[in-house]
């Protein structure tokens, strides 16, 4: 199972890489859900990491945009991850409990090359496997990032089977938000799920704004189960 860690700094990113992980989603302001970081930050991990980023591209809370010019912000953003060759960057908008596809469009379309995850926006919609068609109409979107919804594990791990399902082989559903060991051990062994994203789980202590510890990720990786 690959394991994606949340990053806000060049000592995060080494922390995590040492410790094993497979791929960082690289955040400003962990505390707000993650906001877009430093381009500087993104240059900085590139020469330090090998490990593939995923940068956040979000500019204030919720999953709106407050303005025409933090709009243009997140573009010009979204069109400068891809001129640094990033891996990928996490996208996503919502609007009275579906995808704001319009926005979703206009964000993608300045840069038409660059993968995208649809991040914790899609949580926010009434209809999740419909929005699950909707990401399917844009070829960037691989990845949704959802918390599986409310509930325990293995009642999670269900609906996340059934995500996958309808998404198919192009989009991977990621489950992240609130991950931590016992999720991991559930993941592990959840049909169609073979990622996973974690925060605070990686912290030393498990607080948001704690740096990333090796040795947490080394032992989140212990707990995933092996085929």
């Amino acid at each position: 199972m690959i394991l994606e860690v949340i990053v806000q700094s060049v000592a995060d990113a080494t922390e995590a890489e040492a410790g094993g992980a497979d791929r960082l989603e690289v955040v400003r302001e962990i505390e707000r859900d993650g906001l877009t970081p430093s381009l500087d930050l993104v240059r900085s991990l590139l020469s330090a990491t090998s490990l593939p980023l995923r940068v956040m591209v979000r500019e204030s809370d919720g999953f709106g945009v407050t303005s025409p010019r933090e709009l243009i912000a997140l573009q010009r953003t979204f069109a400068d991850l891809a001129d640094l060759g990033v891996h990928g960057a996490v996208v996503g908008f919502a609007r009275e409990g579906a995808l704001d596809l319009d926005l979703i469009a206009s964000v993608l379309a300045v840069a038409p090359g660059l993968a995208v995850t649809l991040h914790r926006a899609f949580d926010a919609v009434h209809d999740p496997e419909t929005a699950i068609d909707a990401a399917l109409a844009f070829p960037q979107i691989d990845r949704i990032l959802t918390s599986g919804g409310t509930g325990a594990w293995p009642e999670r791990c269900e609906r996340l089977t059934a995500w996958s399902r309808r998404a198919g082989p192009r989009i991977t559903i990621l489950p992240g938000g609130g991950v931590d060991d016992e999720g991991l051990q559930v993941l592990g062994r959840c049909e169609g799920i073979t990622e996973a994203h974690v925060g605070k789980a990686a912290r030393e202590p498990q607080e948001s704004t704690a740096a990333v510890s090796a040795g947490r990720v080394r032992w989140l990786k212990s707990l995933i189960p092996h085929p």
